[in-house]
């Protein structure tokens, strides 16, 4: 299915939490939770525009540290989101290094970070040149679900239990937008910026008759206008958008799964942690993971139409294997019932 953004993990199953999204061919990306996040390159990580945290424990938060350091000296906005005590606890981190110096940087680096709590949310701003230090102003404001509204995406949350809040995450795409390379060609148009544009226009659903104003290349400075269906019906395909869900660090309880099947249903793709083997349910129930079985259970009775499973316990470094089948064999069992 043809998508605007591709998700992968950012390290094996065995390693720190993290998914990261980038989206095709845009210098921006999101990613969600930030463990150990060295595998990625200095340029994917600086594409990052939106950090969507499951929880403070440390492996899914020590990545922020990396980021930063990277981000120093450039002019960016980094937007963050967490649980309940998020900001408490990025101020605890921000606090924990010396930043004279920073007075001296001329770009503007910012960070905005929001707490989501059950029925509201808690946004602050830290500056780079005020040390990093809170504006002072909290801006609060309703919270439905939705953590992040664009165009062509929106991002949703629900708050789970893992002894302490954790967030589960869904990245859905509003349609896409595949454009006609050839078809553009034969309008005498270049492929080129305007097409962003173009799409943002659908997304926004502006009026059929709105014109657009295209360089052709068959004439020096003469523009081409285009009424905006009869353009989209010539070089557009539009399917529907790509749903990816992103589930960790939750035990298996009641209150957990009427939560997380019909908030992850009908997902394309399901990113869900399987911290140990069905065999260790006992283990992982007492420290709030899910088994591999688990994690297919859920996949399969939510209709996902495929699972990726990360986070396992370094018990089994020698049995990956083994968590994958249980996975896989859960999945057909739940999802055929």
């Amino acid at each position: 299915m043809p998508t605007s953004f591709y998700p992968r993990m950012v390290n094996p199953p065995f390693g720190d939490p993290g998914l990261y999204v980038p989206f095709c061919f845009e210098k921006r990306a999101v990613i969600f939770d930030l463990g150990d996040i060295s595998l990625l390159s200095t340029r994917d990580i600086l594409k990052i525009s939106h950090c969507f945290i499951s929880h403070t424990h440390m492996d899914h938060f020590i990545g922020l540290d990396h980021m930063l350091r990277l981000m120093l000296g450039r002019t960016k906005k980094l937007c963050l989101f967490g649980p309940e005590g998020f900001l408490e606890n990025l101020e605890g981190k921000l606090a924990g290094y010396s930043w004279d110096l920073v007075a001296n940087y001329d770009n503007h680096f910012a960070l905005e970070a929001t707490e989501v709590h059950p029925t509201h949310l808690l946004t602050r701003n830290y500056i780079c040149q005020d040390m990093f230090q809170s504006s002072g102003n909290t801006k609060r404001q309703t919270f439905n679900g939705l953590l992040l509204d664009k165009p062509s995406f929106s991002i949703f949350s629900v708050i789970l239990d893992h002894s302490i809040p954790c967030l589960g995450f869904v990245m859905k795409e509003t349609v896409h937008i595949n454009i006609k390379k050839t078809e553009v060609q034969k309008l005498g148009l270049d492929v080129g910026p305007w097409l962003n544009e173009f799409k943002n226009a659908i997304f926004d659903q502006k009026p059929p008759d709105t014109l657009f104003e295209v360089m052709t290349n068959t004439e020096k400075n003469r523009k081409a206008s285009f009424r905006l269906q009869d353009l989209t019906e010539k070089i557009a395909k539009i399917t529907p958008g790509q749903k990816i869900a992103y589930i960790t660090d939750v035990q298996y309880n009641d209150k957990n799964m009427e939560k997380i099947i019909p908030f992850i249903s009908g997902s394309d793709h399901l990113f869900i942690e399987a911290a140990f083997s069905e065999n260790h349910k006992d283990i992982a129930y007492a420290k709030n993971h899910l088994t591999a079985r688990q994690a297919g259970e859920i996949a399969g009775k939510a209709g996902v139409g495929r699972f990726t499973i990360f986070h396992f316990s370094p018990r089994y470094t020698d049995n990956e294997k083994m968590l994958q089948m249980e996975a896989e064999a859960a999945y057909q069992d739940a999802f055929t019932a």
